[in-house]
């Protein structure tokens, strides 16, 4: 089939399960393509001297060209091309906000023709690629004696172990939960991402060799130490996410009615493995027959919203500051969200928390408005003086975000330097951290962020580990004993 079809073919994405049944359970809620619909998607990409898909892309993926073979019936190839530069293709087809990044970008969209389904595509192209046999387990070309350890199981440290495993090093993943994948098993609802589709990744790295030490909290009592890590391997890398989350700072805050996004989703998801967890069954982190208030505009907000109308909430109601113009969120996901029912207050911030310490009756809100752009075009917030408004509630919910742990506190390493917003300082360029043999990758270095910079972050730091490592080995030391500066590269 030919390219450039875009003049003849209309885009489709998907099927998508209607919002009454949808809400119902929490299966993943887009269907993948057949091959006959995938072929024809891609063959709408009109194969751009620049490709600005590929740009908008984190991980520059070779998006054009694995779309021509998708398009040509050669789904194989198409899937080798998409691996050899993103260790999750498959999750990140699911869960990617492409509407803000390659779709985004696309040159049809751009133009007035609407864009190409490059996520749906990439999606199909990964599940085929696991039920066709194509994603084996690794098999190095020569085994190292060095080894690694990653501090994180998420996507940073997942796509780190695949390229390290690659390369033929002893990797072992530490992680304080009990099941491996991090915000992609604890944080990301399964109607974004099926835990089945994180599972089969994370055992295909047990099957390469790669070792899982989990409930394992580095730096904690009773648990292994950081230096005690450091000491067992080569190299360290941490990849640990952030997790401490921003809270409310008005009158009532303090409530036990108010609670943290994560610890909700961390709840949803292990109630949703079969697990029993207290907070859910005594209604503390359960939405079913309450009023629920979720307060932020991000993703975040968006899977707590989702979570909540499949809980059987009675009402589901988004706090958000700024207007949908300015959501950092999917606009995606804020449409899926409507669907569902869930009603959003635009342009209104949390004044106050009504109730008393044990129990919430309601939330009080300022109503603002858009202040003239600054000099980068970002709008600011004012309120509007006397505008206020009472919301029921029974649970709310703070999903304004999320903060680095104090890392060189937790593990007892003042030597890791940390920025100004407590993530950790890296070289320029590189991701070596302050600390000799130990690096650092994903939102502890950059901050909360999306799961495909943390894909694209792991495996770049995998490259510097590996640069470092055999720098170390093959450059002579110096008259202590210590490898000589040049041969530190990254490391100092």
């Amino acid at each position: 089939m030919d390219t450039n079809r875009f003049v003849i073919e209309v885009k489709k994405t998907p099927a998508k399960t209607d919002a009454k049944t949808r809400i119902e359970n929490f299966n993943e809620i887009y269907a993948d393509f057949k091959p006959t619909q995938a072929s024809h998607q891609a063959s709408r990409c009109a194969q751009c001297g620049v490709p600005f898909c590929q740009h908008g892309c984190p991980l520059s993926n070779n998006i054009p060209d694995w779309l021509r073979l998708t398009a040509e019936g050669r789904p194989q190839e198409a899937w080798e091309l998409s691996a050899a530069t993103s260790t999750l293709p498959e999750i990140c087809g699911r869960i990617c906000p492409q509407d803000r990044l390659c779709e985004g970008s696309c040159v049809l969209e751009q133009s007035g023709w609407q864009n190409v389904t490059i996520g749906s595509v990439e999606r199909y192209l990964g599940d085929m690629a696991f039920e066709n046999g194509w994603i084996e387990p690794i098999v190095p070309e020569v085994e190292r004696s060095q080894s690694i350890g990653i501090i994180g199981a998420g996507p940073a440290g997942i796509a780190a172990a695949d390229r390290l495993r690659t390369q033929g090093y002893k990797v072992t993943i530490y992680d304080r939960y009990d099941r491996a994948g991090g915000l992609l098993v604890y944080g990301i609802p399964s109607f974004k991402l099926e835990k089945h589709v994180v599972a089969r990744r994370t055992d295909r790295l047990a099957a390469s060799g790669v070792e899982y030490v989990m409930n394992t909290d580095i730096g904690a009592d009773d648990h292994l130490t950081f230096e005690e890590l450091r000491e067992k391997h080569d190299a360290v890398l941490i990849a640990t996410g952030v997790y401490k989350t921003r809270r409310l700072s008005v009158p009532g805050c303090g409530s036990k009615g108010v609670v943290a996004a994560l610890d909700y989703l961390i709840t949803a998801n292990k109630v949703g493995f079969g697990d029993q967890i207290e907070d859910f069954a005594n209604g503390r982190l359960n939405a079913e027959g309450k009023h629920v208030v979720v307060i932020g505009g991000g993703d975040t907000a968006m899977d707590c919203v989702r979570t909540a109308t499949r809980q059987g909430a009675k009402s589901v109601t988004c706090v958000y500051r700024r207007d949908r113009a300015n959501m950092p969120g999917s606009d995606r996901e804020v449409s899926n969200a409507e669907e569902e029912g869930v009603r959003f207050e635009w342009l209104s911030a949390p004044k106050a928390v009504l109730g008393d310490a044990d129990t919430v009756t309601g939330l009080k809100i300022q109503r603002m408005r858009l202040t003239t752009p600054d000099a980068q075009g970002r709008q600011g917030i004012e309120d509007i003086h006397g505008n206020e408004a009472d919301l029921p509630a029974d649970l709310i919910i703070e999903a304004l975000g999320f903060e680095p742990e104090n890392l060189p506190v937790l593990f007892n390493e003042p030597k890791l330097e940390v920025s100004r917003w407590g993530t950790l300082k890296v070289m320029a360029g590189e991701f070596a951290t302050t600390v000799k043999g130990v690096f650092a990758a994903g939102d502890i270095v950059r901050g909360a962020s999306l799961v495909v910079w943390a894909v694209r972050e792991g495996q770049d730091a995998a490259a510097d580990i590996h640069h470092y490592l055999q720098t170390e080995l093959l450059v002579p030391a110096n008259a202590n004993g210590e490898p000589s500066s040049y041969a530190l590269g990254a490391a100092e």
